[in-house]
């Protein structure tokens, strides 16, 4: 009947208008990501980025609190790790993704997963790679390698003072958060006195001090800042300091 055509007629109506308002808002969603990123990389930037992920043979990862998976979780700061595939893989992803972006530096610690992940994203280019043995991850002393639960087990009065001032607790023979700070923010600052974009490829702790720098947190707050393998910062120098334009991205956000 007509009132069946002119029902169906009204809902296909309903349909094309729908799918081409999702059409229009994908559009709009992509110009914007476009011109985003296009103002990334004509816009002067300090791209600092946490190395790739490591091989850890099933027994955790590096990052300084623990907490990033694994079989079993350790303290893993100075203990030099490569990089896993899946850190090299992440690592050249990232050299395809900054390939317009032109560099006037490219930094990173001396441990080799941070070494190896900026050689990667450096590839041809003729600028300088730079070590900084400044920028190297958070010492932990005896607690280097250890897992986690037997720290807690074994020592818990260590375990709770870490908790209680992560700014000023060093494990036996390690360094405090703040005694890190003391170290990277001076490194931090020279490389960032150089004209033009720059690329620092450092670590999760590292990383986080700077972070907690320019946006004056407390370092008791330092685990609020998430840090994954692979993670890209960016920060914009400004007259009066710094600005932190996005935390932790991942590859499929540039």
């Amino acid at each position: 009947t007509l009132r069946v055509i002119w029902v169906i007629w009204v809902i296909w109506v309903i349909c094309v208008v729908c799918v081409v308002c999702v059409i229009c808002v994908i559009c709009v969603i992509y110009v914007i990501r476009t011109i985003w990123v296009i103002r990334i990389m004509w816009t002067l930037m300090i791209h600092l980025l946490r190395h790739g992920a490591v091989a850890d043979n099933g027994d955790g990862n590096d990052d300084n609190n623990g907490n990033d998976g694994g079989a079993v979780r350790r303290f893993i700061g100075r203990t030099d790790l490569p990089l896993s595939e899946t850190g090299r893989r992440q690592a050249r992803q990232w050299a395809g993704r900054m390939a317009g972006i032109d560099l006037a530096g490219i930094f990173c610690s001396d441990l080799s997963r941070s070494a190896e992940t900026a050689r990667i994203i450096a590839g041809g280019r003729p600028i300088p790679l730079t070590p900084i043995p400044a920028l190297s991850e958070i010492h932990l002393g005896q607690w280097e390698g250890r897992a986690m639960a037997d720290i807690r087990r074994r020592h818990p009065d260590q375990w709770t003072a870490r908790g209680s001032s992560l700014a000023g607790f060093r494990p036996p023979g390690g360094e405090s958060f703040g005694d890190l700070a003391e170290r990277v923010i001076p490194a931090f600052e020279r490389i960032t006195a150089i004209p033009g974009n720059t690329l620092i490829v450092a670590h999760a702790g590292v990383n986080r001090v700077i972070i907690c720098h320019i946006l004056k947190m407390p370092l008791q707050q330092i685990f609020s800042l998430e840090q994954s393998h692979g993670g890209l910062n960016l920060i914009r120098p400004t007259a009066g300091g710094f600005r932190v334009l996005a935390l932790n991205l991942g590859i499929h956000f540039m």
